[in-house]
């Protein structure tokens, strides 16, 4: 069956998670992604970890979950890019590939004759996507990019978490590298229309994709509220700074979502809480009247809703069609009925000899449903498969390779 990137072939230099995370989707949509890796070391988060994937035997491996998150359907060759040999290698197989990520320092693979600069004039087509913490440009330019100090600097700690003054107040990062993964959405999305782009025309480019920028870019809503209203948003917890109620609720046994998004269900919601005067006090009727007299109207609704436990008001709500949710643990995600439903739990071999569980790509097309493959692959597992295949170097051509310390092979 056809997948959607059938025939399209990239080169994946990256590391860690954002550029793994977009050449990871573009395996899921049926690329051909060739993942080098340095030999004897490979993808740094290999060694993050506990916990590590247990072999069939039972013995623990050097594949740590983290690593595993983010490599299903590669194919991996080490090859030592330190090496003129190496170089020449991977210069190779760029005129065989449509995409080469990476996500190295600006100016990081001039030196090996790896940058855009150089590539585009022996594959003039290459779609060349270069991901960095701030940009090929301006003050920061040179500065390594980490998830969590691109979190605090792009703003999204100053939303997140409880307000100061408060109990648990202060900066909080989101609970998963949240600004890594949106720039790997991001890069598969520039990827794909610059892939577009050079079927048209012939001509490639190279995409400039920080961390920084995508973490200013999806602050969304919160920084229109600032741009728009000129007023500078601050932590509120689970709450929304846009709509009441619409946050983490109190109920006699623990806690719930409660997502109010319109005066028609905050209308419902009175009429389950036994108070359908609150939704036709003027103090409270619209939405924007209940943003006004959140301090008053929140504190009278947890009083309430402590009176019974959550089981009870998730159930009244749902018959009332008023959008409510219990807080999961993520054991209860995957126990959950519609998790379950829609399959988000997918099992893949692995070269150790044990499945590994993974999360399914979210996407389902009806024409082309995405076929995986394998769980990431260990460590040069394909140099040989890959050499031989793609550029046509044979048994004896890869020994002499490894021997000279240029490419490395399985483990």
């Amino acid at each position: 069956m056809m997948q959607p990137l059938d025939g399209v072939r990239v080169l994946d230099l990256s590391r860690i998670l954002a550029g793994p995370w977009a050449t990871q989707v573009l395996a899921d949509f049926g690329a051909d992604v060739i993942k080098v890796e340095k030999p004897g070391a490979g993808d740094d988060t290999r060694s993050w970890g506990p916990p590590f994937l247990i072999d069939a035997d039972g013995n623990p491996t050097r594949e740590s979950a983290y690593y595993l998150c983010a490599n299903r359907g590669k194919r991996s060759v080490a090859i030592d890019m330190a090496t003129p040999q190496g170089q020449q290698l991977l210069r190779e197989l760029v005129v065989h590939c449509d995409v080469l990520v990476e996500n190295y320092k600006v100016g990081g693979l001039k030196k090996y004759g790896l940058d855009w600069d150089s590539l585009k004039q022996i594959n003039p087509k290459l779609v060349y996507c270069s991901i960095t913490g701030y940009g090929q440009d301006g003050p920061y330019a040179q500065r390594a990019g980490y998830d969590a100090a691109i979190q605090a600097i792009g703003g999204l700690m100053s939303v997140t978490g409880e307000a100061d003054g408060t109990p648990g107040g202060g900066p909080q990062k989101v609970g998963v590298a949240a600004t890594d993964l949106l720039t790997g959405m991001y890069a598969v999305a520039g990827i794909l229309a610059a892939l577009r782009h050079a079927e048209r025309t012939g001509e490639g480019q190279q995409i400039d994709l920080a961390l920084l920028d995508t973490q200013v870019a999806w602050l969304a809503n919160q920084a229109s509220n600032y741009l728009v209203g000129g007023v500078v948003p601050g932590r509120q917890g689970t709450a929304h700074p846009n709509i009441v109620p619409y946050q983490v609720m109190p109920a006699a046994d623990g806690y719930f979502m409660l997502a109010v998004g319109n005066d028609g269900q905050f209308a419902r919601f009175c009429e389950v809480i036994g108070r359908p005067d609150l939704a036709a006090d003027p103090r409270y009727a619209t939405n924007a009247d209940r943003v006004a007299a959140r301090a008053e109207l929140v504190p009278l609704l947890q009083a309430i809703l402590r009176t019974q436990p959550a089981a009870h008001w998730l159930a009244a709500l749902e018959a009332a069609v008023v959008p409510a949710n219990p807080v999961n643990r993520i054991d209860q995600v995957f126990d959950d009925a519609q998790v379950k439903a829609r399959g988000l739990r997918i099992e893949l071999p692995h070269a150790s000899g044990q499945d590994v569980a993974m999360v399914r790509n979210p996407l389902c097309f009806s024409a082309t449903p995405v076929q995986y493959r394998a769980a990431g692959p260990v460590l040069g597992q394909h140099t040989d498969q890959v050499l031989e295949q793609v550029l046509g170097i044979d048994t004896a051509g890869c020994d002499a390779l490894h021997d000279a310390g240029v490419i490395g092979r399985t483990g």
